[in-house]
């Protein structure tokens, strides 16, 4: 069963991967984000996600035209248009002991307007897969002293980032080229170097957690806790609960209510061996925006909302508002009705720049593009970073295997084309 990104928030200190800046805090005015998780070894399912066969409204959003008003909008994304992924230990212990990170990228709140220029890609939108490293480093043996791109400029607050090659069970990522990923995010956050590990949540396998939990545990034990920020249990578990078992779009029914209990189980387990063993981060879930269940939030130290004014047939003039008002009005205002009051956050937002067919191209009002991922820029970066909103761009650069696997737009989502290179956007 597919999974969507979750993230992790790698804080790199002006531009520095040293991993002498790992335990670093934000020193901009931002709370330093206990949440997002995401990734290292993820498992894609094939009955998770269904293309949209034509542009326009679906059945699984109300649409909202240019209201900016959310309503009851369930992103279903065509019963999942994007995919997330487990955690890559493997991945996650070869950062952690060279960088002391894993994936991901977190805060900051300067926004600035600079050109740049790109390869470009084909008409298809698929990215330049073949170019020479995009970062001239002077020391080969010291992955702080690369030349700085005046192009990128350190405005957002994270980016959702998931390295090449951690899909499970293959983990054939690269220590180098996750250098290189974390040189080029760090010119585009400010942050400190920490990471948000994820499990991911598998009705079909409940062994999987298992496995993850102990992979876990031993690259704890291995390299340490200090640039932990937090475990997130669950990735869009009860969006897929609900799909699997008929339980339509509420995720509060008995149906819900049932597949919470279950995923509960294993948020406790989370929390009672993380605090046997001594450690103090939060534990948390992530969802889509209008999934999260009660019980599941009462369980958590913070939530995690997928928000997509995409998915929700929503124009780019319009998204940005429309996004904050259905995160502040469904994922907001829920949390601060529950005892606990966990910390939201967004954990996926952004804007298409290609599909792979014309059929997905437009979502109705607007189309994906590169011209439309820089209207969206400009209108919600800089804003939502002066609202105080924690959010996670999606994404670093396109990925492929989406692209294969899922069609449609789901591997057009990035900054950077697959080769790294920077699309046709400022910042």
């Amino acid at each position: 069963m597919p999974a969507r990104p979750m993230y992790s928030p790698i804080m790199p200190q002006d531009g520095d991967v040293d991993a002498s800046d790992a335990n670093l805090r934000p020193s901009d005015g931002f709370n330093n984000p206990a949440t997002p998780p995401q990734q290292t070894a993820f498992t894609p399912s094939n009955n998770r996600y269904t293309a949209m066969a034509n542009p326009g409204p679906s059945s699984s959003y109300t649409h909202l035209g240019d209201s900016g008003k959310p309503s009851e909008w369930l992103e279903k994304q065509q019963s999942g248009s994007r995919r997330s992924k487990l955690l890559i230990v493997g991945a996650l212990i070869a950062l952690a002991a060279v960088i002391g990170v894993g994936v991901g990228v977190g805060v900051s709140l300067s926004n600035k307007n600079r050109t740049s220029t790109t390869n470009g890609n084909n008409s298809n939108g698929n990215s330049n897969s073949n170019s020479s490293n995009p970062v001239t480093q002077s020391d080969p043996n010291d992955p702080s002293t690369f030349q700085k791109d005046p192009r990128l400029i350190q405005s957002f607050y994270g980016i959702a980032y998931e390295p090449n090659g951690v899909i499970y069970p293959a983990c054939g990522a690269q220590l180098s080229d996750v250098i290189t990923d974390i040189q080029l995010m760090s010119q585009l956050t400010k942050v400190d170097m920490q990471v948000t590990l994820a499990i991911y949540i598998d009705s079909g396998d409940w062994s999987s957690y298992a496995r993850q939990k102990t992979a876990i545990q031993s690259a704890l034990q291995t390299w340490g806790t200090s640039n932990v920020a937090g475990i997130t249990v669950g990735n869009e578990f009860m969006l897929n609960w609900l799909t699997a078992n008929g339980g339509g779009d509420d995720p509060n029914s008995a149906i819900g209510n049932q597949g919470a209990n279950l995923l509960i189980v294993n948020i406790t387990d989370t929390r009672n061996w993380v605090k046997s063993a001594g450690y103090t981060f939060p534990i948390g879930n992530s969802d889509a925006g209008s999934y999260f269940n009660n019980l599941v939030l009462e369980a958590v130290d913070y939530g995690m909302a997928n928000v997509h004014p995409w998915f929700a047939n929503v124009s780019v003039q319009a998204g940005p508002q429309w996004t904050w008002d259905f995160f502040n009005q469904t994922d907001v205002s829920l949390a601060n009705t529950l005892p606990n009051k966990p910390d939201m956050s967004i954990a996926e937002v952004g804007w298409p720049t290609a599909s792979k067919d014309l059929g997905n191209e437009s979502n109705g009002p607007s189309n994906a593009s590169e011209a439309n991922l820089q209207l969206f820029l400009d209108t919600f970066v800089c804003q939502t970073n002066q609202l105080g909103i924690k959010y996670y761009f999606f994404e670093f650069f396109d990925e492929e295997w989406k692209d294969v696997l899922y069609g449609g737009v789901e591997g057009h989502w990035g900054l950077f084309y697959q080769n790294k290179t920077l699309k046709v956007v400022r910042f």
